[in-house]
């Protein structure tokens, strides 16, 4: 999990594979799921937090906002 004040610009750069890394290496090019913080560091505890947690958790955070894991990119227009 990463936190980034662009959103947009941040998703972009993964659609395209413009970034090494995770993402890059295993091709995840679709935005099924985020979290909005107003406070920059609030934001970062909360992606330090979710790095420890089990993939089933995370899985069941995305099912339940975006259930057919739908590319959320779009929306963020």
């Amino acid at each position: 999990m990463r936190v980034t004040s662009n959103l947009l610009a941040r998703a972009y750069q993964h659609r395209n594979r413009l970034i090494d890394g995770f993402t890059k290496q295993y091709n995840c090019t679709h935005l099924v799921w985020y979290d909005a913080c107003d406070d920059l560091e609030a934001a970062r505890y909360r992606g330090l937090q979710m790095k420890k947690w089990q993939r089933a958790w995370k899985i069941a955070l995305i099912e339940q906002d975006n259930p057919q894991w739908k590319d959320l990119y779009e929306t963020l227009f």
